[in-house]
């Protein structure tokens, strides 16, 4: 037995090809971004820790439905190939995602 064939599988990886999600995700990280900013500068201002704390609530919240629509978009092209009811499946899978969180 060769070394080649006693080698694990590779894993396959999907990116995600839709240039729309991958668009909104972007623009997504970016305002979270520029939140995180706002948020040191809040810290460096003397800022009261209810509202730093409540902000930061916000950019957690901001950066797991920029994650959870990357997710629904790489589901949606898994799942529906091409399919004519894709965006409802990624609706759908958004929805549901957002749910557990």
């Amino acid at each position: 037995m060769s070394k080649a064939s006693m080698s694990p599988a590779k894993k396959q990886i999907h990116v995600v090809q839709d240039a729309a999600a991958l668009d909104d995700f972007a623009k997504r990280v970016r305002r979270a971004e520029g939140q995180i900013g706002g948020i040191l500068r809040m810290v460096e201002d003397g800022r009261p820790c209810e509202d730093i704390v409540n902000q930061l609530a916000a950019v957690s919240k901001a950066i797991d439905k920029a994650a959870f629509s990357l997710i629904a978009a790489g589901l949606r092209e898994c799942l529906t190939d091409g399919k004519k009811n894709a965006d409802e499946v990624s609706e759908q899978l958004q929805k549901l995602f957002l749910t557990m969180a």
